[in-house]
């Protein structure tokens, strides 16, 4: 066994861990990073960047479709063997040399291999060919392990083998048929994509589908869906599930109802990757979501930080807000944290402090890039009611904006906009269409800065831009 000593050890380097590390090398301070698997992590080669580009192909097509003069110049369908080569192109191939390289070039040390917390400070990590190294941390410990698809207890599932969001996002053909449990994000996101690529697609979505958003969304992603030949089945259940010797799937629902298909993809929600990580060796439960104070340091049931304060979780495993940019924006919260108490400097934890993640809480930005995207920030006008706030409820019809009409023939949207009438600032904003996502950060500065409304009467949109639904909204709103 050997030891070696660094100012912090982070165990998990995806994109929240290199971020934590990279603030604390900036920081002055030393860091050494542990991965069992690949540099870069889930979103780099299993879920953001290779799940879009398998949906952009086909976005631009129908971008293209829906102008005329660009409409006549497209002549054929996806290239499908074309797509499946550029996502492996944004997956780096499934290799992590330029990840490392980075590290290297920052000066952050990478141990590979199986991290476990094995006491104060402590982290043994076990490598591929069984040698053990143990890290000890002078100032801190991150755990930045993310988190991975959830299989719900139905009989027969895990012996089929079924798709989850990682093979979804790597298959290397295109399944005739494919069938999707779940109503969410990665369900709906694959939907989109597998069945621009020409699957025949039946997403069976027990609890709606997009639940959590506003209601129009799932309304329009289901209506979209369905003209693109997918079948969405709201309300259905399955029951078991089995693989058959020709290698297709078998799939029975509640109601008696057999569908079979090529593959199965099950998309029903995220579990943390705790559960081989030495939780136990501080007094935490195995396997569970680590909760977190404002700073980010790990806390007990009783709300005492663990160990006095040495441990901190960033990303999905505290389960605050399970999003890549969400993530990266708590890992730089803690770099810098961390940074702070190793030099006795003030630690800034108020609301909106340099190290804490308020916006956790109240602006989350998200954008669901299916067909129509849905663009999201800060509170649902359900959610708003819920926290007691006095609200009003502005919606508007993204198509009849000039700037709409020009983008798309057919453009189809909707717009809203939640005010908390007591402060007179916007605390949620979503909006349906297509490429609404670069429209969403205008409204998580609205939210993030509390700009009152009679402010925004001069934020200007330019026209004829998309942009306009400010005004529109603000017009209804009335002054």
């Amino acid at each position: 066994m050997r030891n070696n000593t660094y100012d912090v050890v982070i165990i998990g380097a995806g994109p929240v861990g290199e971020n934590v590390a990279d603030h604390i090398v900036q920081g002055g301070l030393s860091a050494a990073i542990v991965e069992r698997e690949l540099v870069g992590g889930e979103c780099s080669y299993w879920a953001c960047m290779p799940t879009k580009a398998l949906l952009r192909s086909g976005s631009a097509l129908r971008a293209a479709r829906q102008v005329a003069g660009a409409r006549e110049a497209v002549t054929g369908s996806l290239d499908a063997a074309a797509v499946l080569a550029r996502r492996d192109s944004f997956a780096s191939h499934w290799k992590d040399d330029g990840q490392v390289s980075w590290l290297d070039s920052a000066g952050i040390t990478l141990v590979r291999g199986q991290g476990r917390i094995s006491g104060e400070q402590t982290v043994e990590v076990t490598g591929a060919d069984g040698a053990v190294i143990s890290l000890t941390a002078r100032h801190a410990v991150v755990v930045a392990t993310g988190s991975g698809a959830l299989l719900p207890d139905i009989a027969g599932l895990r012996e089929s083998k079924p798709w989850t969001s990682r093979e979804a996002a790597a298959a290397e053909s295109v399944p005739a048929r494919l069938v999707i449990i779940g109503g969410g994000v990665v369900a709906t996101e694959m939907a989109t994509a597998w069945s621009s690529l020409g699957s025949a697609v039946t997403v069976l979505a027990l609890h709606g589908v997009l639940h959590l958003a506003e209601p129009f969304a799932g309304e329009h992603v289901v209506k979209s869906l369905e003209e693109a030949g997918a079948s969405v089945r709201v309300g259905a259940e399955a029951a078991s599930v089995e693989r058959n010797a020709d290698g297709t799937v078998r799939i029975t629902l509640t109601d008696g109802e057999q569908l079979d298909a090529d593959e199965l993809l099950v998309a029903i929600g995220r579990t943390p990757n705790t559960q081989d990580i030495g939780l136990d060796a501080v007094g935490l439960k195995a396997g569970g979501w680590l909760t977190v104070d404002d700073t980010l340091r790990v806390i007990d049931e009783g709300g005492a930080p663990v160990g006095g304060g040495w441990l901190y979780a960033a990303g999905d495993v505290n389960r605050r807000a399970l999003v890549t940019h969400q993530g990266k924006y708590q890992a730089r919260a803690v770099g810098d944290v961390i940074v702070a108490r190793a030099k006795g400097e003030p630690v800034e934890d108020a609301p909106w402090g340099r190290h804490v993640a308020t916006a956790d809480e109240r602006a989350v930005p998200q954008v669901v890039f299916t067909d129509p995207e849905v663009a999201s920030v800060g509170l649902t006008a359900a959610a708003a009611d819920a926290a007691g706030l006095r609200t009003r409820v502005i919606d508007y019809n993204l198509a009849a904006i000039s700037g709409s009409a020009l983008h798309a023939e057919g453009y189809r949207g909707h717009a809203r906009m939640v005010v908390d009438e007591d402060r007179r600032v916007i605390v949620g904003f979503t909006l349906v269409g297509p490429d609404v996502a670069e429209l969403i950060h205008a409204a998580t500065i609205a939210v993030v800065g509390e700009v009152p409304i009679d402010r925004l009467w001069h934020a200007v949109p330019a026209f004829p831009t998309v942009s306009e639904i400010w005004l529109r909204l603000l017009e209804a709103y009335g002054r």
